[in-house]
């Protein structure tokens, strides 16, 4: 009896990879968080969710998760949740709040308390994981930026400086870390309109347009009140996923029509 030997040409190597790990996600109470950790659970991942305020309800039951408080300013609650939630695979961090407004007219304490969580909150995060990665010589640390990092917006100068302070930590962290096999990411969100974004922050945004400004901030709500085209959760969460699994080297992942047309025409594909 004779066999035949068929060639099978093998195929080309995939830039993701994909096993079923834990995923630890920050500001999931809503929006871009909660996608995607729900898009995380579908992936057969382990999730924590973490939130100020945790609720069961926000997220589908599922034993592999663990809805977790956490208040990424407050260094306490940071060390209890790195403490709890054990050896994790990727952090996410997600968490971030809004301001937009006339920077004339934004007080310094509101410019603080948004560094504090889109900026600080978001190192600190990193740097409680980072002795667990380093050690391993593996992990994944995802930064969720804004598509204001690539190309600049009015009325939002304090949270255009707080997202593109991430976009420079990000990249030199990246440097640094890949000496242990360890990678870090960026994710551009575009205009979420379906998101809590500007309802989450109305108390903070609360006169920050003075009369002054009026007649250039009209036309300019009156045009994020239309856009051609804009960010889903679902966008967010699917790119996310994406850039957790990346091992091609690409360090920015813009997300959503929006974010793609902007890193395109703006400045090209900054990748």
């Amino acid at each position: 009896m004779k066999f035949g030997l068929c060639m099978v040409e093998s195929p080309a190597p995939s830039p993701y990879l994909s096993t079923m790990k834990t995923v630890l996600i920050t500001g999931c109470s809503s929006g871009y968080g909660r996608e995607t950790a729900r898009y995380f659970l579908t992936q057969g991942w382990t999730v924590i969710a973490t939130m100020r305020t945790p609720r069961e309800d926000v997220l589908p039951q599922s034993a592999r998760l663990r809805v977790m408080a956490l208040d990424v300013t407050k260094p306490h609650s940071i060390a209890a949740i790195v403490q709890a939630s054990g050896p994790i695979d990727v952090l996410v961090n997600n968490a971030g709040i809004g301001v937009v407004g006339a920077f004339e007219a934004t007080p310094m304490e509101t410019t603080r308390e948004v560094f504090e969580t889109n900026t600080f909150g978001v190192m600190a995060m990193t740097q409680a994981v980072l002795p667990q990665f380093r050690e391993r010589r593996s992990g994944v640390v995802v930064n969720v930026t804004s598509s204001v990092t690539l190309t600049p917006i009015p009325l939002a100068a304090a949270y255009t400086a707080s997202k593109m302070a991430i976009e420079g930590f990000t990249a030199s962290l990246a440097l640094e870390l890949a000496f242990f096999e360890v990678r870090v990411k960026l994710v551009e969100p575009g205009y979420g309109p379906t998101t809590r974004f500007t309802s989450n922050g109305s108390s903070r945004m609360e006169g920050l347009i003075p009369e002054a400004y009026a007649p250039f901030a009209q036309p300019i709500f009156a045009a994020f009140a239309k856009p051609e085209k804009v960010t889903t959760e679902g966008d967010v969460a699917d790119v996310v996923w994406r850039a957790a699994n990346d091992v091609s080297g690409q360090l920015r992942f813009p997300a959503g029509a929006d974010a793609v047309a902007l890193a395109q025409t703006a400045n090209g594909v900054r990748l």
